[in-house]
């Protein structure tokens, strides 16, 4: 009785050995199966893949492995950027990915197969302007896709304000202003949603 107690005993302590170490084994399967990052990543939340940088804007970015390297720092007014190893990088009139990709092929110099991420925090280099009677007056980070109604929203009325007669002053090409109306009251009811148009850098709204 005692020998098959005993044989039993074995057999369960080989069985629990045999669980550790195939828990182990895929364990250590699962770490080594995890992959690398693309070469260039551009993962800016809400920024169109075509946003192009600009002055002011802010960029955090970080270089896989390679945390001496990862930094948030802002586009200086002359377009560039400055980073470890690398010195000044232009930014400015490039892409998160055409950025990453720049940035990589630099430090292949340096780091072998470079994996970078690019995100843009801070889109500070899209303004428009909003002026008159408004709580907020001034110059506005212009957020993709941003409306009328949007920005208006942002910038708050004051109670002297003429909603009926707020008008959107833009620059076309040549240099020549045009003035674009927009009724608040109308837009906020429905009628004629063709006013609330998508914004453009340097646009100036004006609420008498």
């Amino acid at each position: 009785m005692k020998s098959v107690m005993k044989l039993a005993c074995w057999a369960l302590l080989g069985f629990v050995t045999i669980g550790i170490r195939a828990q182990d084994a895929t364990g250590d399967a699962s770490k080594g199966s995890k992959a690398a990052p693309p070469e260039v990543q551009a993962s800016s939340a809400g920024v169109p893949a075509d946003y192009m940088i600009g002055a002011d804007d802010t960029l955090h970015i970080t270089v896989w492995k390679e945390p001496d390297m990862s930094v948030s720092l802002p586009v200086r007014p002359d377009g560039k950027i400055s980073m470890p190893l690398l010195d000044d990088v232009q930014a400015a009139g490039l892409t998160p990915m055409q950025l990453g990709m720049a940035i990589r092929d630099k430090l292949k110099k340096y780091i072998a197969d470079p994996r970078v991420t690019v995100v843009v925090t801070a889109m500070n280099s899209q303004r428009i302007f909003v002026l008159g009677e408004v709580v907020h007056s001034g110059p506005m980070s212009l957020l993709p896709h941003m409306t009328m109604l949007q920005a208006l929203s942002s910038a708050g009325f004051t109670q002297f304000s003429n909603l009926k007669a707020i008008y959107l002053l833009r620059m076309q090409d040549g240099g020549q202003q045009t003035k674009i109306p927009f009724n608040y009251k109308e837009a906020i009811k429905g009628r004629g949603v063709q006013q609330n148009i998508v914004l453009k850098p340097g646009d100036t709204i004006v609420v008498p």
